[in-house]
């Protein structure tokens, strides 16, 4: 076998292995259903959040580039997890925006997002319990 097949095949496996891994990982993190409902009618506001923080000049460009992958990996339309795998295969794209918004808050701190957040004071509250940010 030449060796730019196994160099293939080498590859392949290892996409296969990182995506078997996330697919745990994501099994680990999954939110109740409780919580998954409450993102979802928080998501216009945390779309408008995503994309006013990605813009704010006086961000850290790191978590501003994370915010722009982050926005470009949701317009994308195929996902990590497909849709047809039970709950994970809606509840990737959450976490995934869980996890990039507690880096901003880490790197940026709560107050950015505070200023940013178009919606209720009832919203942001419910934002900060699913994302943990209260802590």
């Amino acid at each position: 076998m030449d060796w730019w097949w196994q160099t293939l095949i080498g590859v392949g496996v290892a996409l296969l292995l990182a995506w078997i891994a996330l697919l745990i990982a994501l099994l680990a993190a999954t939110p109740g259903k409780a919580q998954l409902t409450e993102a979802l009618r928080l998501l216009p506001d945390l779309l408008r959040l995503l994309r006013r923080l990605a813009a704010d000049r006086t961000l850290p460009r790191g978590v501003r580039i994370r915010l722009g992958l982050l926005i470009g990996y949701l317009a994308v339309p195929f996902d990590l997890i497909p849709d047809f795998i039970p709950v994970l295969g809606y509840a990737d794209d959450a976490i995934i925006v869980v996890a990039v918004l507690r880096s901003t808050v880490r790197r940026a701190g709560l107050d950015a997002v505070r200023r940013h957040w178009p919606g209720s004071d009832d919203g942001f509250a419910a934002l900060s319990r699913l994302t943990g940010l209260h802590r």
